[in-house]
């Protein structure tokens, strides 16, 4: 089932609780970053999409596939990541990507 964009993960909850000075800090370097972005709200989603799977990060591309959703994202385009991903970083990447992106949209039936 997809979850909501503003969904919090339980351990980022906490990190904010045990050190508020150090994510008050992490908000602003992310308003500097996004302020320093030429790119619109989607074009940057679908970029950190792609940045968070190259990473191998789930955390990140799972909020990263929520907030590009919110920002009009369709789930056949986040798919067509996880497929682009194939040949720069492996096709186990790739569908480890995929996995990700299909447990924050629901696995919904659209292709890309």
């Amino acid at each position: 089932m997809s979850q909501p964009a503003e969904y919090l993960p339980d351990v980022y909850v906490r990190f904010r609780e045990y050190f508020p000075q150090v994510a008050t800090a992490q908000d602003a370097l992310a308003q500097e970053v996004a302020a320093a972005s030429p790119f619109d709200e989607r074009t940057a989603r679908l970029l950190k999409l792609a940045l968070g799977m190259g990473a191998q990060a789930p955390g990140a591309v799972r909020s990263n596939a929520r907030r590009a959703l919110s920002a009009g994202v369709s789930p056949g385009e986040l798919r067509a990541v996880a497929v682009m991903a194939i040949t720069t970083c492996g096709f186990p990447t790739s569908i480890a990507g995929l996995k990700w992106i299909d447990e924050v949209i629901g696995g919904e039936a659209e292709r890309p």
